[in-house]
C-alpha cells in the first residue's frame, strides 16, 4: 500500500499532466487561428503525449493499492501571442513540471518509497527531452525572425511529428 502523502502528490502531478494536456490544445486552437496547422498538429500531439503521462501515473498509483482522486482541471487561456510567445510558454510550463516531479521524487525518498522514486525516474528523464525539445524550437522560431517563408518551412517540419 502506498504512502498516504506520495499517494497525495502523485494524485497532484496526475492533475498537472492533464492541465498539461489542455494547456496544449488550447496552444494548439491558438495555432489553427494563426493558420499554421503544423504548429497546430505538434500541440496536439503534445497534449496526446501529457494524457499518456497522467494516464501512466494513473496506472501506477493504482497498481501501488493507492486511489486515484481526479481534480479540476483549470480554464486554459485563449491568447498566447505570437509563436515565439507560445513556445516560451511552453518552455516555461515544461519547466514547471519538471520542478513538480524533482519535488515529488524528493518526497518519495523522505517517505522511503523507493519504488516510486523508480517510477519517476522515467519521468526526470521524460523531463530532459520535454524541455530539450521546446528550447529548440523556440530557438528555431527565434532565428525566423520576422521571415515568414521559414516560420512555414517550419510549420511544415512540425506537421511530421508522429502522434
Amino acid at each position: 500500500m502506498i504512502n498516504d502523502k506520495v499517494s497525495k502528490a502523485l494524485n497532484e502531478q496526475i492533475a498537472l499532466e492533464f492541465n498539461s494536456a489542455y494547456l496544449y490544445l488550447a496552444m494548439a486552437a491558438a495555432f489553427e487561428d494563426q493558420n499554421l496547422p503544423g504548429f497546430a498538429h505538434w500541440m496536439k500531439a503534445q497534449s496526446q503525449e501529457e494524457v499518456g503521462h497522467g494516464m501512466r501515473l494513473f496506472g501506477y498509483l493504482v497498481d501501488r493499492g493507492g486511489r486515484v482522486v481526479l481534480e479540476a482541471i483549470d480554464k486554459p487561456q485563449a491568447d498566447f501571442g505570437s509563436p515565439v510567445d507560445i513556445f516560451t510558454q511552453s518552455l516555461d510550463h515544461e519547466r514547471k513540471v519538471t520542478a513538480s516531479i524533482h519535488k515529488l521524487y524528493e518526497l518519495a525518498g523522505t517517505q522511503k518509497d523507493y519504488a516510486t522514486q523508480t517510477q519517476l525516474h522515467w519521468f526526470i528523464d521524460e523531463q530532459v527531452e520535454e524541455e530539450k525539445t521546446a528550447e529548440e524550437i523556440l530557438d528555431q522560431l527565434k532565428a525566423v525572425g520576422e521571415r515568414p517563408h521559414l516560420l512555414l518551412m517550419l510549420d511544415r517540419k512540425l506537421a511530421e511529428r508522429g502522434s
